[in-house]
């Protein structure tokens, strides 16, 4: 893991992984059971930052098997709009204008999906790096600096905070 960030301020820290793409998925680096943030990119374009964990305490009470990072980016990585915001933008944003009338009208007959084009445009494009934190709260502030820009320097294109 690389140390990417310390916010000495709230003595929020995290070290981040890697870059790993989505087309590798599934991930056993990703611990089974743990809250943390993540940021996605395509190339060096920083797209989306999002957390998991936000009930990542009762996981543990809980002796849950998988839960928190894992299960976020396994949503991600699924292409699935249904639940899932980053696949939502996905979709709205970046999958949807670039069809053309020929592929639009695979949709009546069912010959495109929404889920799998987007699937499909994650697994081309994007790569994401993992942080992982002690507690929900911490990786919710955390996600909240990382979205408004003091991280890396620059907001994500699709959720911006």
């Amino acid at each position: 893991m690389t140390g990417l960030y310390n916010m000495d301020e709230t003595e929020i820290t995290a070290d981040f992984s890697q870059r790993f793409k989505f087309s590798d998925w599934p991930n056993a680096a990703i611990p089974a059971l743990a809250a943390g943030v993540y940021a996605i990119w395509h190339d060096d374009a920083f797209m989306y930052c999002g957390m998991s964990g936000r009930e990542f305490e009762k996981a543990q009470l809980a002796q849950r098997k998988k839960y928190g990072l894992v299960t976020r980016l396994a949503s991600h990585a699924s292409g699935r709009l249904s639940g899932d915001q980053f696949c939502v933008y996905v979709a709205n944003r970046l999958v949807l204008p670039s069809l053309g009338l020929d592929e639009l009208r695979k949709f009546a007959s069912g010959e495109n999906t929404l889920d799998r084009l987007t699937k499909a445009y994650i697994h081309r494009h994007f790569e994401y790096q993992f942080g992982v934190v002690d507690s929900s709260k911490r990786a919710y502030e955390l996600e909240m600096r990382i979205r408004s820009g003091t991280v890396f320097g620059v907001k994500p294109l699709l959720n911006p905070a």
